[in-house]
């Protein structure tokens, strides 16, 4: 097993790095509307908030994972139209905006969103993906919030196991229909934990 740490937020010098890890995780998914490669990191490089953030880094720093959540006041992914323009240009900006607000979930006051997770290849299967799910389950209670909620795509069923390890429950099915072109995957399973379910 690997050593590392869970800590709050994105170092200032790991944002490139997440920018890469999150693009490496998502970009199947994104790739369509965010892309190209190049583009899509650079825009979140510069628009992740590390207030809603946490980083699994190793003893030298180096950046091992990140979990992102999302509540009421705000989210590790997200940005600016003005922020998006930038990279994209104005057209550009625009139907991505509009594409991705498709995949918008409503945010309720007493639910910590996750909002992607996250694991550096070389440091897959050393429990780096569970320490960071634990983090976020007790960032929930620190905040006062006593549930989590989450979306697993209908492709990834290693992911689902972890949760369901984790004690996540599906609520519901979410079919994207015709998007399914545009994102690349047929469904997302939305799974909620309590916290008060016993310590992560």
């Amino acid at each position: 097993m690997i050593a590392f740490t869970i800590e709050p937020g994105i170092p200032r010098d790991a944002r490139i790095a997440a920018a890469w890890l999150y693009w490496e995780a998502f970009g199947g998914k994104l790739g369509r509307v965010m892309g190209p490669d190049k583009r899509a990191r650079r825009f979140f490089a510069m628009t992740f908030d590390a207030r809603f953030a946490l980083s699994a880094l190793a003893p030298d720093g180096t950046l091992l994972g990140i979990a992102g959540f999302k509540t009421h006041e705000g989210s590790m992914t997200g940005g600016s139209f003005a922020e998006m323009a930038a990279i994209y240009g104005a057209f550009g900006a625009g139907w991505r905006a509009a594409c991705l607000s498709l995949l918008e979930r409503e945010v309720l006051r007493d639910v910590l969103l996750m909002d992607g997770i996250c694991v550096a290849p070389a440091a897959r299967g050393q429990g780096v993906g569970s320490a960071l799910l634990d983090a976020v389950i007790a960032e929930a209670a620190a905040r006062g919030l006593p549930a989590v909620r989450l979306d697993v795509i209908d492709d990834n069923p290693r992911a689902r196991a972890l949760y369901e390890r984790k004690g996540f429950r599906a609520t519901h099915e979410n079919r994207l229909g015709l998007l399914r072109h545009v994102f690349g995957f047929t469904s997302a399973t939305a799974m909620l934990r309590d916290v008060g379910e016993g310590a992560p």
